[in-house]
């Protein structure tokens, strides 16, 4: 049942999104056994991007060449395990009616796009010459990214805890 969202003195309003069909159809499509995939994955992204900011900041301090060349492997780490989470979390967002109807699915998605850009950016950026690539516009990605990743974070987070998304109801 629809809760209102809006009580006037004389009318009650329902939410006309929450009375589509589908609207609580929300269980995760892309699983393994019940383990949703986009949930799995997309912890590797999110923590290799804050591991590419502190690589970057270890460089800035230290100088070691091996914090930039470590920053390499992370953002190239990050964008590809980010495309797979992407890939699960796309086809999830368009599978399921539930995810798909509401508005904070989509500011997710894209927030996540635009993340994936970002580390490719920087990803790119770097093979040029790791060492040079890192200060300043490396360090400056890397700082973008872990904005967006902390954003795009609580958004993901924010449609599984409040709504329970792309969750699995178990047998």
């Amino acid at each position: 049942m629809p809760k209102p969202i809006v009580q006037d003195k004389d009318e009650t309003r329902l939410d006309p999104i929450a009375e589509s069909p589908g609207f609580d159809l929300t269980e995760s499509r892309i699983a393994i056994h019940g383990h949703p995939i986009h949930a799995m994955t997309v912890a590797f992204p999110v923590a290799l991007t804050f591991c590419l900011f502190g690589a970057d900041g270890l460089y800035w301090l230290s100088g070691d060449v091996f914090w930039a060349r470590a920053g390499v492997w992370a953002a190239g780490t990050a964008f590809l395990f980010g495309l797979l989470a992407g890939l699960s979390g796309t086809v999830e967002l368009l599978m399921v009616p539930g995810i798909r109807a509401r508005a904070p699915a989509w500011t997710h998605f894209v927030i996540a796009v635009m993340l994936l850009a970002l580390l490719g950016a920087n990803w790119g950026y770097r093979m040029g010459g790791y060492e040079s690539a890192v200060l300043p516009y490396g360090i400056l990605l890397s700082g973008f990214s872990v904005l967006a990743v902390m954003v795009t974070g609580w958004h993901g987070g924010k449609l599984v805890f409040d709504y329970r998304l792309g969750t699995s109801k178990g047998n």
